[in-house]
């Protein structure tokens, strides 16, 4: 999409810190922490959200959960705990229109879920 900004990211038109990336995935960290680890994951390829995954385009979940779980193995913050969280169209909170999971973490975290 080309007014999408994560696929901007991916493609390297924007920059981002990186924390993991392989053919499928980006993970970077988020330039508004919500937590004092806050890292998005993306798929490369774009889809506007869980509300776009349909069996066609399925395949992108697995890569996306085995990156959160590499990435939290790696981020000593993470060792004790950390919530994902992916949020579905605007009313709950979607502020760009492509698929993506925050990992969050390094701290105790509210029990509030909305």
């Amino acid at each position: 999409m080309d007014d999408c900004i994560f696929c901007k990211i991916v493609s390297g038109q924007i920059p981002s810190q990186k924390v993991f990336e392989d053919d499928n995935v980006l993970a970077f960290r988020d330039i508004n922490p919500a937590a004092p680890v806050h890292i998005l994951v993306v798929p490369k390829q774009h889809i506007s959200g869980l509300d776009e995954v349909d069996e066609a385009n399925s395949a992108v979940l697995g890569p996306l959960f085995v990156a959160i779980a590499m990435i939290a193995q790696r981020e000593e913050e993470l060792k004790m705990g950390y919530r994902v969280v992916s949020n579905v169209g605007e009313y709950a909170g979607q502020s760009v229109g492509h698929l993506h999971f925050h990992i969050l973490g390094g701290r105790h975290l509210d029990l509030k879920m909305g």
